[in-house]
């Protein structure tokens, strides 16, 4: 059961590797990436289970034994992690299928999509710090072709500044696991900290605090942390929306779960400096991101801009390091994911009707898509924590955890954000959706019936894991009970 864990890895990869060959047949690709998209759910869901049971899994590569091999883990802040991206894909996969266009879908499209997913769902499961290098670059270049896929002009545009970003990230991230790996001698995650725990016996060396603070830089160039988000905006804005949805949902949560792996099993023990830097950086991302999701009234931008609050709520909540603010990290980073794909699917099928995200230029839409109208009012309430939706329980305990470290100021920012996320998410639907209707300009462009389902889907997914938050809780407090203990990562993985 333990070879389970490299199913949602190979799955892809796999599919991706026949979707190529099957380029010339639409119909064919279609078929193929639904099975195979069900198949990789159906095991990340028995992954969960099996972690559950039994605990932290791990699979040595080769029979080599850790540290010396290559290892896989799941532990189950991964493996709900890599459920969660299953999910959003199988939707995105369904939503494209109306509306991504021949043209794309001919030009290896779903290929690079499950590519995509193999760098996603391989960063979440390596327990080797090298490998998680590969995996973001098989992800970086699987999102490289997304984005510039259909070759508009402002793709192109954005495509470059994305490239450039990212490649000089990667650089930076190989330095940092050189300058690790002279430090600790090991690639290995598990061993790295225990290395590191060795090394600290008599107080935290300086080139480890340097190390984190390069990491640091590395991973919040990926998720978009302040002040490293300035490339997001305007490479989220370019591509069609259920990349959007894919990018918005996957690609900065990867950089989040990089920063949050690597700072609870390696630099936990230098907190007063690394956490409070986290800290700061956190907080200061989520007064960016609400200046500017109520600045503009694009209402890509709008959301674009909330991915940032979303980052620094889940890191500050990193930082505060209780039981209490992990556990609400853990919940909200598994919600935002869900409801930022479910947002930016809907926005591309108001962009779809209206042809236009400005707000300025279209209102009263609730009259002939009041189920594409109540279906973002719900998304708007889970992603402002409006209980008992799911962004409300997250929320909470961090906010809890927070007060109860005597973080009072990061708490309050938390709790203040809610309201200007509100504000600005809301501003969408009364300028939007209410109104005036104006006269008809065009028609519509898409199949909005089929299109709604799976933005209908992740809803419902959200606000089934906010009502029935009880029953899920369970295995959020297991994922962050592993954050809080790395013992229990260290002693699965190394056999101790």
């Amino acid at each position: 059961m333990t070879n389970l864990i490299i199913l949602p890895i190979l799955i892809p990869l796999l599919t991706g590797a026949v979707l190529i060959c099957l380029n010339k047949s639409i119909m064919a690709q279609r078929i193929v990436a639904v099975f195979s998209s069900i198949a990789a759910m159906t095991a990340s869901f028995f992954i969960i289970k099996k972690v559950h049971a039994d605990g932290v899994q791990a699979l040595n590569m080769g029979s080599w034994d850790a540290p010396f091999g290559i290892t896989l883990v799941s532990d189950m802040f991964s493996a709900l992690l890599v459920f969660t991206t299953n999910i959003i894909a199988f939707v995105c996969l369904l939503y494209s299928f109306k509306s991504i266009g021949d043209q794309r879908e001919k030009h290896y499209y779903y290929p690079v999509f499950f590519f995509l997913l193999v760098g996603v769902n391989g960063a979440f499961t390596t327990g080797d710090i090298f490998n998680l290098f590969v995996f973001f670059e098989v992800m970086l270049m699987s999102s490289y072709v997304l984005l510039v896929l259909g070759g508009t002009k402002i793709q192109l545009r954005e495509s470059i500044k994305y490239l450039l970003v990212n490649v000089i990230s990667s650089a930076l991230f190989v330095i940092a696991v050189a300058y690790l790996y002279s430090v600790v001698g090991t690639l290995n995650m598990a061993h790295i900290s225990e290395r590191i725990d060795e090394l600290s016996g008599n107080g935290m060396p300086g080139i480890i605090t340097v190390i984190a603070v390069m990491f640091l830089i590395v991973f919040g160039l990926k998720g978009a942390i302040f002040p490293l988000f300035f490339w997001m905006p305007g490479s989220y804005y370019a591509p069609p929306a259920p990349v959007l949805a894919l990018f918005g949902a996957l690609l900065t949560k990867v950089g989040v779960y990089s920063i949050t792996r690597t700072y609870t099993l390696f630099f936990y023990h230098d907190q007063e400096f690394t956490f409070q830097l986290l800290s700061i950086l956190a907080i200061l991302s989520i007064v960016v991101g609400v200046i500017g999701a109520i600045a503009y009234w694009d209402i890509k931008k709008i959301v674009i801009y909330n991915i940032i609050v979303a980052v620094g709520v889940i890191l500050y909540g990193v930082s505060v390091m209780s039981p209490d603010s992990l556990t609400g990290s853990v919940y909200y980073l598994v919600h935002d994911m869900i409801i930022k794909a479910a947002l930016f699917l809907l926005v591309g099928i108001m962009i779809s009707i209206t042809g236009t995200s400005n707000l300025n230029h279209f209102s009263g839409l609730i009259r002939r898509y009041p189920v594409l109208a109540w279906t973002f009012f719900v998304a708007a309430l889970a992603l402002a924590g409006i209980p008992p939706l799911s962004g409300f329980v997250g929320k909470l305990l961090i906010v809890k955890g927070g007060f109860e470290e005597q973080s009072f100021l990061g708490a309050a920012i938390v709790l203040m954000s809610s309201l200007l996320v509100l504000f600005s998410i809301m501003k969408i639907f009364i300028n939007g959706f209410w109104g005036q209707q104006p006269a008809d300009k065009g028609e519509v462009k898409a199949p909005i019936k089929w299109l709604l389902v799976s933005p209908v889907i992740l809803v419902a997914i959200s606000a089934l894991f906010g009502i029935n938050s009880e029953a899920f809780l369970p295995y959020i407090s297991q994922a962050a009970d592993t954050l809080l203990n790395p013992d229990i990562y260290i002693k699965a993985v190394l056999k101790e």
